[in-house]
């Protein structure tokens, strides 16, 4: 069993540590980074899972961006740490989430991921939103937290105004 909660300041070395463990050296130098350096992430979403005994074993950031003068949310990094993987905790911390997001008002959710794994939560390739460089389009993936949310929006990803 898992507890969810918002992501605190104490909880930042923690989190940062299990995404070093999570991804490949120099994961900060990804385009998504970019649109991160000096933003802070939405608080409201940004979510740690520990076990019942305290221990860290998820966390997920979301960040807001601009697209086209259309605000948007940027999923990521999410992270399950390796002795927890296939125990379903990266889907309860994206599912539970974007219902957060949903009922905060945000319309659209946005990432840069694998297709097949993203697809069962409900996200498809965008066409015409363009993350800085270099970023494969087959990549940027989004998701309309309500009906119509992307219908027009394009255009290249920018941190907000």
């Amino acid at each position: 069993m898992y507890q969810l909660s918002p992501e605190h300041e104490e909880d930042s070395w923690e989190v940062e540590a299990l995404f070093d463990l999570c991804f490949a050296p120099g994961r900060e130098a990804l385009s998504s980074y970019r649109l991160r350096e000096g933003q802070p992430a939405v608080a409201e979403l940004s979510h740690v899972a520990r076990d019942d005994l305290g221990i860290l074993a998820g966390a997920v950031r979301f960040w807001p961006v601009d697209i086209g003068g259309a605000r948007a949310l940027l999923l990521g990094p999410i992270a399950v740490h390796p002795t927890r993987q296939g125990e379903g905790l990266g889907g309860l911390l994206i599912r539970d989430t974007l219902a957060r997001a949903r009922d905060l008002g945000w319309a659209r959710v946005m990432l840069v991921g694998d297709a097949p794994y993203y697809a069962r939560f409900g996200f498809t390739p965008l066409q015409g939103v363009e993350m800085p460089p270099p970023t494969n389009p087959a990549r940027v993936l989004g998701q309309a937290l309500v009906p119509g949310a992307w219908d027009g929006v394009a255009g290249e990803v920018r941190q907000p105004r």
